[in-house]
């Protein structure tokens, strides 16, 4: 048996999308291009991996996908899934940080404020930002968009708040 999430969230961005799926295009012009004229060449080499890059980007960042429910938040771009136990959450806010800081949409790495950082993010979204108690690996925080940032940080503090023991 399944339990319903007590909160589920598929954001996506057309902006970014079309980002994506505009560089994919623009990088497998030139690669078709020198393909043609010198198989594997080293220009087709480079344009092809930018390509592929790109295709990657295009497909894997669509949807992000917050779930929560009472032990754990779950969130997951594509492939990739990071899941934070409740419990382990020290703090929850929205998240101030400059737009051009974040460094792009997708899961991005970064050190602000002498804390390292993990992001899932769209850039046209509001994000919230978890302090963990205990770090996973060298990760301190953790921030991710969302279009209602005011209810989950809301259900983030009523559901991580240690049960009395």
């Amino acid at each position: 048996m399944t339990i319903a999430p007590l909160y589920l969230e598929k954001t996506s961005s057309k902006k970014t999308e079309a980002l994506f799926v505009g560089l994919t295009i623009l990088f497998l012009i030139p690669f078709s291009w020198f393909a043609g004229i010198q198989l594997l060449g080293g220009w087709s080499i480079l344009f092809f991996c930018l390509f592929a890059f790109f295709m990657f980007y295009s497909l894997n960042y669509r949807i992000l996908i917050l779930q929560l429910d009472r032990s754990n938040l779950q969130l997951r771009f594509g492939i990739f899934k990071w899941i934070i136990p409740l419990k382990n959450i020290e703090a929850c806010s929205l998240d101030t940080t400059s737009i051009q800081r974040v460094g792009g949409a997708g899961i991005h790495f970064t050190s602000i404020a002498g804390r390292y950082r993990a992001m899932f993010n769209f850039l046209e979204f509001p994000r919230v930002v978890l302090n963990l108690k205990i770090k996973k690996g060298p990760v301190r925080d953790i921030a991710f968009t969302t279009r209602r940032p005011d209810e989950v940080i809301r259900l983030i503090k009523v559901y991580g708040k240690p049960e009395p023991a």
